[in-house]
């Protein structure tokens, strides 16, 4: 049974926030949001596959060793709205109690991702404010190593492709495994996406209305397959997303695909 780990499209509400007195602010509430449930249980929906669901700030937190622990046991990795930062940085950097004692470095997980789709682990790779370029830059992914990994080239300046109306996805290779038994047209408006460049060794499947962004786009890299999806799997942009018919078949034929020896 193929081991997926999906990280991100988790969030927590702190509030509403009351003013009682200019000396007493008290938040009234708290509140966890796993807006990753819809695409863990398409994944799952076959029965082919686990799908570990894991708060950002829960891979932030990873101790030394443990994402190389991860990456070596599981098929499939997912990123969605997971910026730059989290692979960069470590907790222990804001820890003073360890300032001078040594010098504090820790194992690089960009290489560490990289080398691993390399050796043949496979990688989703979703779209959202924090993904790819993302708002303001804060996705980074581009300014990595990841960039040799994306089956997309990222822009250098804020991405974000947002409006009211939606946006609709054009099928370019029609007779691609992962549109099996799916009508696009019937796809609902989806209301942002992160705009990238088409790789000249990558293949673009779909893309948004009647622009060339692409929507859907995969390549392979040594033994390892990559997929990126420009939109959010989740809501917000997907809140219309998570609700179409199609939409488990959709993501249980990309893992498909990814998996396929």
């Amino acid at each position: 049974m193929a081991k997926i780990y999906y990280i991100g499209d988790w969030a927590v509400m702190l509030g509403p926030c009351f003013a009682e007195t200019p000396f007493n602010y008290s938040m009234k509430g708290l509140e966890i949001f796993n807006y990753g449930h819809w695409l863990k249980e398409a994944l799952e929906s076959t029965g082919e596959q686990t799908v570990d669901s894991i708060p950002t700030w829960d891979f932030y937190r990873l101790p030394p060793q443990e994402w190389e622990r991860v990456l070596a046991e599981y098929d499939v990795i997912i990123f969605s709205d997971v910026e730059l930062k989290n692979f960069q940085l470590s907790p222990q950097f804001f820890d003073r109690s360890q300032f001078g004692t040594e010098p504090l470095t820790f194992p690089d997980r960009v290489r560490l991702t990289v080398e691993a789709l390399h050796a043949g682990t496979h990688i989703m790779f979703l779209g959202g404010w924090l993904s790819f370029n993302g708002e303001m830059g804060k996705g980074g992914w581009g300014r990595s190593a990841l960039a040799n990994i994306l089956p997309v080239e990222c822009l250098l300046y804020e991405d974000l492709s947002e409006n009211t109306e939606g946006f609709c996805g054009h099928v370019l290779a029609k007779d691609h495994p992962i549109f099996e038994g799916i009508d696009i047209s019937t796809m609902p408006p989806i209301l942002g996406y992160n705009r990238v460049k088409p790789r000249t060794d990558c293949q673009v499947l779909a893309t948004w209305g009647d622009t060339d962004d692409p929507m859907l786009a995969i390549g392979q890299f040594k033994k390892g397959r990559v997929l990126a999806y420009t939109s959010d799997p989740a809501p917000h942009w997907g809140c219309n997303f998570v609700y179409w018919p199609s939409y488990q078949r959709f993501w249980s034929n990309a893992l498909k695909w990814l998996l396929q020896s």
